[in-house]
């Protein structure tokens, strides 16, 4: 497979994490993709043009949402089989990441440009199983040993 012939799964919460992920424009614009995130007014409004699945929220440390992102994620994932999931958090990344990997997706973890040395609970989870991860400064690779730091996305 080209690279170039990738489908790519984008997955994040809406707002900074999402304008994260549409920051790399660049990567995507040109690859068959898909979107998940909340089903917001920023996210609707941002990709009115693209594929988006919406996902469950509010995430933060709950149980519930956990379980209802997986059940999304397993649906979303058997029906589109992404070669590549790329997220920058934050919990609904961690259901995608986990079953993305039995899928054989491979997956590409961007940790959140505000975070310099401390990790985040949704980078915490999916580093371990993270194809690449990677970071935005040379700080955070105290905290995440084998991350590549690629600078500012900004």
């Amino acid at each position: 497979m080209k690279k170039d012939n990738i489908k790519v799964c984008l997955v994040g919460s809406s707002g900074g994490h999402l304008t994260h992920l549409y920051m790399l424009k660049p990567f995507w614009s040109t690859r068959e993709r898909f979107w998940v995130t909340f089903d917001k007014e920023d996210a609707r409004s941002l990709l009115k043009d693209e594929k988006m699945y919406p996902c469950y929220f509010p995430t933060n440390r709950s149980l519930k949402a956990l379980i209802k992102n997986t059940k999304i994620a397993w649906k979303v994932l058997r029906k589109e089989r992404p070669d590549l999931i790329i997220s920058s958090g934050a919990a609904v990344s961690v259901p995608f990441f986990y079953l993305g990997k039995l899928f054989g997706a491979k997956l590409i973890y961007v940790e959140v440009f505000d975070r310099i040395d401390k990790p985040t609970m949704s980078g915490k989870m999916v580093y371990p199983i993270a194809d690449k991860f990677i970071v935005q400064w040379e700080e955070q690779k105290q905290v995440y040993k084998k991350a590549i730091n690629l600078g500012s996305i900004f």
